[in-house]
């Protein structure tokens, strides 16, 4: 522990005098609609629990699958990534059951541990989240997965990691619990979309400061629509943990913030207790999210249903809004169909919004200008629609009052249907 202290404090240091790099935001295989079929639903599997190697990034990476004892290529399982600390290995997070979490899941889902360069990670270039997405396309291309209940967690740089992981990959990760860590694995400072997120920290961590964590956890506090506030947290000498509920979040995106009393370690006790709690209450944050997680992007292959009929009037696109309001903030989502019979190769969907809001972020396509009449263009992965298909996009926005939907809808141009 001495020698992994030492390490990540001068990791730490270098790594908070560079800019964090952002990393853009692809969903694996396109696939985001609740309990979307991957490729290895129904084919007999051939991946079993071992060691893996993987190419990637041109060169040669490594993971630990661990599989459900009853698998069965009938039916969709949950998909955990566990994330090991700097100087350690895959093998220690399956020699620690994936934080604990194995066991609790009772057979109920899959868990993959990858294994970073250097024992760490730095996440050069994306490259980490490259490893996961690769790992991931290897995995579901064998074997079937809810891909709307992927989760990832993982204790100091892996807490770090699985930060990151929700600030690039938000369509793809349903929660992630980092624990005790920090901001320093090329993740964010803005995430562009909402992630479900449960934050775990020592008061007394002597090697990334609780403030750490707390500022990734805000992160997400904004993103996810929560009210701000200042959690409880124990007072020293206490020997307990105060595990608190974030209010206002976003339908479906919670946070939750756990601090105890004490130090650095990945799975802290509360005094006379013979184990941790941390795996019972992660897995139960996790677990709560059901399958019911709206897309953010389109399916990446056209869908196998005819398209639908434009709807009266000529119009040949719908748009409908959902927004999720709070008392000054609003997050809205817009979901786009091509009802034409031609497929869509680019295009800019222009809607006006009310009169006081303003665009503070946006994802899956760019917004300007940030009030009045908006236009949003499609970004590098969501620009062709096929005929009868339909793209998500949505937008994170202030307002002065009026939290209404935006109007007056035009594709390319030509006035969509809102209904």
């Amino acid at each position: 522990m001495t020698h992994h202290r030492t390490s990540i404090r001068r990791l730490l240091a270098a790594a908070f005098a560079t800019a964090a790099m952002l990393v853009g935001v692809v969903a694996i295989g396109g696939q985001s609609s609740a309990q979307a079929a991957t490729p290895g639903c129904g084919k007999s599997p051939t991946l079993r629990d071992g060691t893996y190697t993987i190419q990637s990034g041109g060169r040669a990476r490594s993971y630990i699958l661990r599989l459900p004892a009853n698998y069965s290529s009938s039916q969709s399982y949950r998909l955990v990534v566990g994330l090991h600390w700097l100087n350690g290995s895959a093998n220690d997070v399956v020699g620690n059951g994936f934080y604990g979490l194995q066991q609790r899941s009772n057979n109920s889902a899959i868990f993959v541990a990858p294994q970073g360069l250097d024992a760490g990670w730095a996440n050069t270039g994306g490259r980490d989240v490259t490893l996961v997405d690769d790992i991931l396309r290897v995995v579901e291309n064998d074997l079937c997965v809810d891909t709307s209940q992927r989760f990832a967690l993982g204790f100091s740089y892996g807490g770090a990691m699985s930060f990151a992981l929700a600030c690039a990959r938000p369509t793809v990760f349903r929660a992630v619990a980092p624990i005790a860590g920090a901001n320093l694995s090329g993740g964010c400072s803005t995430a562009s979309q909402p992630v479900a997120y449960f934050g775990i920290h020592g008061t007394r961590d002597s090697v990334l400061n609780i403030s750490s964590g707390r500022a990734i956890r805000d992160t997400f506090v904004r993103a996810n629509g929560c009210t701000a506030q200042n959690p409880p947290e124990p007072a020293s000498g206490s020997g307990t943990h105060i595990t608190t509920a974030y209010t206002g979040c976003r339908a479906g995106y919670p946070v939750q913030w756990a601090a105890h009393d004490g130090d650095h370690v990945p799975l802290p006790t509360d005094r006379n207790a013979s184990t941790s709690w941390v795996s019972a209450e992660v897995w139960q944050f996790f677990t709560q999210l059901g399958s019911t997680t709206p897309p953010s992007n389109p399916p990446s292959t056209p869908p196998s249903t005819p398209p639908s009929t434009p709807p009266p009037g000529g119009a040949t696109c719908r748009a409908v809004a959902t927004v999720n309001a709070w008392s000054s903030g609003l997050t809205a989502d817009v979901t786009l169909t091509n009802t034409s019979g031609t497929p869509l190769n680019g295009w800019t969907l222009a809607f006006t919004l009310p009169a006081g809001q303003t665009i503070t972020g946006g994802w899956n396509a760019t917004y300007a200008p940030a009030s009045g009449r908006v236009t949003a263009t499609n970004v590098s992965y969501n620009g062709s629609v096929a005929p009868g298909a339909s793209v998500s996009i949505g937008f994170q926005a202030n307002h002065t009052g009026n939290s209404g939907a935006p109007s007056s809808y035009a594709l390319n141009g030509t006035t969509c249907s809102t209904s």
